[in-house]
């Protein structure tokens, strides 16, 4: 079947899901908009700013100062995040239409006011190649137990199975896409990952800079030789209009130096990302997109970036991609886009991806 043959499913689905409503606050794009197990994960931030349903109101005050015999503290949250995709690529493996979906559930509670101990749970059963979603089979997986909290004016997270850039402030303003867009071209830097047993710490100055660093070791062998470790750190400084952010990585085999920025226009946001990693050889990648806050009742963004980093010696590849976000109200959001992915054989995809929160 051809390609635009498969489109004519896209409408179909699409009208299942159009009768779907929820109410509550704006999807974030940023944290549930790119499609591999690498690059797509709910953290310990992704629920922020969402509206929250207390489980169950416990009276007045902390968790200390209520009862909480029969349900949960005023001060625990529960947040979801639901991607439903389906689309089809020409000149892939397979060039079936296929759907996919994911769902991501963040858990919360405070015992101070100032602190929070976090649970990421992931669920999904994704398609492949560039429309591939964060796949469990279909089985809740915990991706991210944190605790947050604050020593003196800095902010301290200690955590198992998150990413040192949690903390990090980054400066990308780029929803992106395909999973190639993720981080602004960033990912092994700016958005670097974990090992598992993580602690990280973040410092915001009143002038608008940030430092933040941190380590995450595999939790059987913390920092020793017999395990693998991963450090960070990140310099970023943001203002109204624009923002910087410098991020060096090391995961023992491979070091890296990434840089992600963006400069808001009046009619349009520029993002860019560049980075360069040293495994024995030196191998960089780029980034730059385009996001036009209002362009009818939505949303639309265009980018293109390379494939990943690579060598003077290798055949550089790129990737273009463009989509339009359109909020049917404020907890549903429908978004339809078109990437191509270079190759050894090109890859056209066409996909449209619904997401709710609540």
């Amino acid at each position: 079947m051809k390609l635009f043959q498969q489109l004519l499913v896209a409408p179909a689905a699409l009208g299942l899901l159009a009768p779907l409503s929820v109410s509550a606050s704006e999807v974030n794009f940023d944290e549930i908009s790119v499609y591999s197990n690498d690059n797509l994960e709910f953290d310990v931030n992704s629920f922020n700013q969402k509206s929250t349903n207390n489980l169950l109101a416990g009276g007045e005050g902390l968790v200390d100062s209520i009862d909480t015999v029969g349900g949960f503290s005023e001060t625990t949250t529960a947040s979801f995040g639901v991607d439903f995709l389906v689309g089809a690529e020409d000149g892939a493996a397979s060039e079936a239409a296929q759907f996919g979906y994911q769902m991501g559930i963040g858990l919360e509670t405070s015992f101070t006011g100032e602190d929070a101990l976090s649970a990421t749970i992931d669920i999904g059963d994704g398609a492949s190649g560039a429309l591939a979603f964060d796949d469990t089979a279909d089985v809740l997986t915990l991706d991210g137990l944190t605790y947050t909290f604050p020593v003196g004016g800095a902010t301290v997270m200690v955590g198992d199975s998150t990413d040192i850039s949690a903390v990090y402030t980054g400066a990308c303003a780029y929803s992106a896409f395909t999973d190639y867009m993720g981080n602004c071209g960033t990912g092994s830097t700016v958005g670097v990952g974990g090992n598992g047993a993580t602690a990280a710490v973040s410092y915001a100055f009143d002038s608008g800079f940030s430092l933040a660093g941190g380590v995450s070791s595999t939790p059987e062998s913390i920092l020793t030789e017999e395990g693998a470790d991963v450090f960070g750190v990140e310099a970023a400084y943001t203002a109204d209009s624009f923002g910087l952010s410098l991020a060096y990585s090391d995961a023992e085999a491979t070091t890296g130096w990434g840089v992600n920025g963006m400069y808001a226009f009046d009619f349009a946001t520029l993002s860019a990302g560049w980075e360069s990693v040293d495994t024995g050889t030196t191998a960089d990648g780029f980034f730059v997109g385009l996001s036009f806050p209002e362009v009818g009742p939505g949303s639309f963004e265009v980018g293109m970036g390379t494939t990943g980093n690579f060598s003077s010696a290798d055949t550089e590849y790129y990737t273009y991609e463009a989509s339009y976000a359109y909020p049917v109200n404020d907890g549903m959001t429908i978004t339809p886009g078109v990437y191509i992915v270079e190759g050894a054989t090109d890859v056209t995809g066409v996909a449209v991806k619904t997401s709710f929160s609540f």
